[in-house]
């Protein structure tokens, strides 16, 4: 089949296109799905890089799950595709379902994971013409939606959700969500507003519009000082993608009781903490990786209701991986980049 190999950590020359890649076959608690759309996240870039080992140098630790990548590797943790075949503990009906599959996998080859894999990190994804996911991360997807649309959805969505699931964002609510443009941010902006939560998101000047086109209410440049635009004590929750030096601003604009919830660190990981501010104003602190048992299924249905909206900026075809991960790191799109595989 054709697809794209990741050979090795490091520069765009890793990723090479391939047309010889063995086919997958399913095994009994499986399903095969010919891919149709594949979307391109900053955790491709991460994994490529090894940005996820804690030892500068190494590369034995540089997988979401902390271990070693097993290389050559197919990432793509973004599939809307269709189940094409089945294991034998499957139910035959499932043949010709259009499917997007939950990123986040507790079982592989029919045995429960003890730390959960993400697909295109620990095992194969779809940046490939089929990939075998088991069949409980298959969810049946109906809607208007084409295959390009879906596959904007499965890990920005779902990890925004997880966010605002985990600091319990309410109606009324003032949230923060920083770096609001891209696939996460802006992913959190309209299911925040899914909550009647009152939005403010932090941006750059010449993506305002498109932020409020989709759902904020308020807008913070991300040129400017958190406490220029905010009154400290004025957020009840922050969603934070960004980290970086501005970070302990966060704390300052938190209510007291207010809750951060985190899933990137793309300004830099290392910040400063005065315990003081995390003790005294009672903060709650949420890392978000592993999404909750209900998160994905709570997203499937807000999609089929059209609660949300894809927001797809470009979309390529499988052998352009290079380009779209050039375009990606320019930072210039809101939304999503989709790689076109199969399918409309």
């Amino acid at each position: 089949m054709k697809g794209i190999y990741l050979t090795g950590h490091g520069g765009l020359d890793s990723l090479e296109y391939r047309q010889d890649i063995p086919k997958p076959e399913p095994g009994p608690g499986d399903v095969l799905i010919r891919v149709a759309a594949a979307g391109v996240n900053n955790t491709d870039i991460n994994t490529r890089v090894g940005w996820y080992s804690k030892h500068q140098g190494a590369a034995d630790d540089a997988s979401w799950a902390g271990s070693p990548i097993n290389f050559p590797l197919i990432q793509g943790i973004d599939v809307c595709g269709h189940i094409e075949s089945i294991g034998d503990h499957v139910d035959a009906q499932r043949i010709g379902e259009r499917v997007l599959v939950e990123p986040c996998l507790q079982e592989f080859k029919g045995k429960a994971l003890t730390t959960p894999w993400f697909l295109g990190s620990e095992c194969n994804g779809g940046f490939a013409e089929y990939v075998v996911v088991p069949a409980r991360h298959a969810y049946k997807i109906e809607s208007r939606y084409s295959d390009i649309e879906l596959a904007s959805f499965p890990c920005s969505y779902s990890t925004a959700e997880n966010l605002l699931t985990r600091a319990n964002v309410q109606e009324e609510e003032r949230v923060l969500i920083t770096g609001a443009s891209g696939g996460v941010g802006s992913a959190a902006v309209q299911l925040a507003k899914t909550r009647g939560a009152h939005v403010v998101a932090v941006t750059s000047r010449s993506k305002q519009q498109s932020i409020k086109a989709i759902g904020a209410h308020e807008i913070i440049f991300r040129d400017r000082p958190l406490a220029e635009s905010l009154e400290p004590n004025s957020i009840d929750a922050a969603i934070d993608l960004v980290g970086g030096d501005q970070w302990s601003q966060l704390l300052e604009v938190l209510k007291p009781g207010g809750r951060y919830a985190v899933s990137g660190a793309i300004a830099g990981p290392m910040v400063e903490l005065d315990l003081r501010t995390l003790y005294l104003k009672d903060l709650s602190f949420f890392g978000c990786t592993v999404l909750g048992s209900k998160v994905f299924k709570n997203l499937i249905g807000k999609i089929e209701s059209e609660a949300i909206k894809p927001l797809v900026a470009k979309t390529y075809p499988l052998q352009a991986i290079q380009q779209a991960q050039t375009d990606f790191l320019k930072k210039t799109h809101t939304g999503k980049l989709v790689l076109k595989i199969g399918g409309d």
